[in-house]
């Protein structure tokens, strides 16, 4: 058995894994590349494999850099089965669609500047028809089940708690007549997160792919991080500013408008309107609705009827009602994607209040490498952004405990509920200093680790 690391080693995203067996090959994940210019460019690079061949996908969970290059797979002639959790087919049919809309508007100001350069077009990565096409693909499988995918394969999805529908896999192959059983992590969740379950503890496993995104970072207690938005705010309006959240669509935002209402329910949060201003994240948050009793955490399900609605909550879903908050006059929160200010309507927002120093901008998740949101996080002043300068005066601050990803003591909890230890640890999906870093602590609790390069193959 071969296994080969497509994607997401020594980098966070991209997620995308080749398993080869006697019979047949497999992926799990089929994730798009996000950061700097040198990384987005692998999502045009051909796949490691010929797509035609593939006869399954096991797909984690929606977000973009696990599920972004199904349309681009579709494209290229994969006509197999995705395996998914009823959640992440109805995220993926919004989230791919999403990027769909994204790529082709991008390869459309990118041809207005080959044009004037006299160079050949760009060819979209995938359309909106391929987005909605490849739904068809999609099979619902549920949590906990054993399912038989043909002689070489058998599957098991685990709740990970990282957002609705995220799943470990346990992947049985019959490799030779010899079972083995690897164990890819997805992306974890944190314990304790009121709207999500707690990720599951897996007993046993031959091999372990593990995430390492905060491999070498804490988070703060879960408890203290409304505490630590109420502040923000209150002191953002105090100075009589706007509190701008760039926040991912899926998990962040319904985090974050769970912690409000709370506030606001409580009477501890001022009498200021909460704009959030994203049409995917309002799209995102019904089919959070829509699986709350399978998805949801106890607190979630038995303290409020509805997290994501409360008085002082506007949603701006027209594109009229967010050109409106431009000219809006008192303090208030905008929420609004994308998550790493790479697109979105948060650039606008930045745009144009990001140089007055009564504001914030306050990052609640993960800024990859090369990203507007990592600039800005890292205390650049000055960026450019949608075609010129913009000056950052405005305060600049983060949260980390609403990550929907485990930091490295969970991953090791995590990790600590195998009984017996796996022959060999592959850790994947961070930045090359976050790897080393999860590989060591690891190391010394008895794992075998090994950090794999982008487009290595192994033999299992």
């Amino acid at each position: 058995m071969k296994l080969t690391f497509c994607g997401a080693a020594r980098i966070v995203t991209g997620s995308n894994y080749l398993i080869e067996v006697s019979g047949g090959k497999y992926l799990v994940d089929c994730g798009m590349f996000q950061g700097t210019k040198d990384i987005t460019r692998l999502n045009y690079k051909p796949f490691l494999f010929d797509p035609k061949k593939i006869k399954f996908l096991f797909l984690t969970h929606a977000h973009i850099d696990h599920s972004g290059l199904i349309p681009k797979l579709f494209r290229l002639g994969f006509k197999g089965k995705i395996l998914a959790t009823a959640a992440t087919v109805d995220l993926c049919r919004i989230m791919l669609d999403d990027s769909a809309y994204l790529q082709e508007k991008d390869t459309e100001r990118e041809n207005r500047k080959r044009a004037r350069k006299g160079l050949k077009p760009r060819e979209t990565l995938y359309t909106k028809k391929d987005a909605q096409a490849c739904m068809s693909l999609f099979k619902k499988i549920e949590y906990n089940k054993l399912y038989t995918i043909d002689k070489n394969i058998k599957i098991r999805y685990r709740d990970a708690g990282h957002i609705i529908g995220s799943g470990i896999i346990e992947v049985f192959v019959n490799d030779g007549g010899e079972e083995k059983k690897i164990v890819f992590s997805g992306d974890l969740g944190q314990w304790g997160v009121p709207i999500i379950k707690n990720p599951t503890l897996v007993d046993d496993a031959d091999y372990v792919l593990v995430e390492s995104t905060y491999g070498d970072r804490l988070h703060e207690e879960i408890g203290l991080r409304d505490d630590l938005l109420l502040k923000h705010a209150t002191k953002t309006f105090k100075r009589g500013g706007r509190l701008m959240i760039p926040s991912f669509a899926i998990e962040r935002t319904q985090e974050i408008l769970y912690s409000f209402n709370k506030m606001v329910k409580s009477g501890k949060f001022p009498d200021e309107k909460i704009f959030l201003d994203s049409p995917l994240a309002i799209k995102a948050t019904e089919v959070f609705k829509k699986h709350r009793e399978c998805c949801f955490d106890v607190e979630a399900l038995t303290k409020y009827k509805n997290p994501f609605s409360f008085p002082n909550l506007v949603y701006s879903l027209k594109s009229s009602d967010s050109i409106r908050l431009n000219t809006f006059k008192e303090p208030c929160v905008i929420i609004a994607g994308s998550g790493m200010v790479t697109g979105g309507r948060i650039r606008h927002h930045i745009k144009h209040h990001a140089g007055d120093p009564k504001n914030e901008i306050l990052f609640v998740g993960y800024q990859a490498k090369g990203t507007t949101g990592r600039y800005i996080l890292e205390g650049a002043r000055k960026i450019r952004m949608m075609g010129q300068e913009v000056m950052i005066r405005a305060r600049v601050d983060k949260i980390n405990s609403f990550s929907a990803h485990a930091d490295y003591k969970e991953i090791v909890r995590w990790m600590n509920g195998f009984k017996k230890k796996p022959a060999k640890v592959f850790v994947v999906h961070g930045e090359e200093k976050s790897s080393r870093a999860l590989k060591l602590k690891l190391d010394k609790v008895g794992f075998k680790c090994y950090i794999p390069k982008l487009g290595e193959k192994v033999e299992i």
